[in-house]
């Protein structure tokens, strides 16, 4: 399944100051019914989001109207826990196209990578840039520019850089999935079967 090609994203973003913040906070067990993609952004961070009764928690971030942007800055260890994809699915649905962290769990990084969804790691100190950042103006933007892999505060031009591995950063500039990029790649396939000797 296709997704948005990435370039270049400049966007504010939604702060998440908390630590160890694990897929079943992301997307709770009880929401992982569907096998497709479409909508789990409505139940990401479902109980952090809302009460028993289903009316928003004005206290969370989701719910705040003075944050907004396709960037999700989290805390230290996002996506620990178990390996669900679908937490990656939540957080693509409901329209982040980047989520950014001092460290992320490898399944949930290489799941986002797989979706469209890209995790972006910088250093602990960078990350505290970046918060204090949005603290002073809820509108800080921040430009991830994956082909040069880097992430620029736009205020004030501060930058670090990120690794990604070549193949999913080749495959995010062109919006790929496997699939799609083995499709991409048929002929040479063809080509190459063809003179196999058996």
């Amino acid at each position: 399944m296709a997704y948005d090609k990435f370039n270049i994203l400049t966007s504010s973003a939604v702060p998440l100051p908390i630590e160890n913040v694990d897929t079943d906070q992301i997307i709770p067990a009880r929401f992982l019914k569907a096998t497709k993609r479409e909508g789990f952004g409505d139940n990401l961070f479902r109980d952090w989001r809302y009460n028993g009764d289903d009316t928003p928690k004005a206290d969370f971030v989701l719910n705040n109207p003075t944050y907004s942007g396709k960037i999700l800055v989290g805390g230290k260890n996002f996506g620990s826990g178990s390996s669900r994809e679908h937490a990656a699915w939540a957080v693509y649905d409901y329209g982040f196209r980047a989520v950014v962290s001092s460290f992320f769990a490898d399944i949930f990084k290489g799941n986002c990578l797989n979706i469209g969804v890209l995790p972006v790691q910088v250093s602990a100190e960078f990350s505290d840039k970046i918060f204090a950042a949005i603290e002073a103006n809820p509108k800080t933007e921040l430009e991830i520019n994956l082909p040069e892999q880097t992430i620029t505060l736009k205020a004030t031009g501060e930058k670090e850089s990120f690794d990604i591995n070549g193949y999913k950063k080749n495959n995010m500039i062109n919006g790929f999935d496997d699939i799609d990029y083995l499709q991409n790649i048929k002929e040479e396939i063809v080509s190459f079967a063809e003179k196999l000797p058996y």
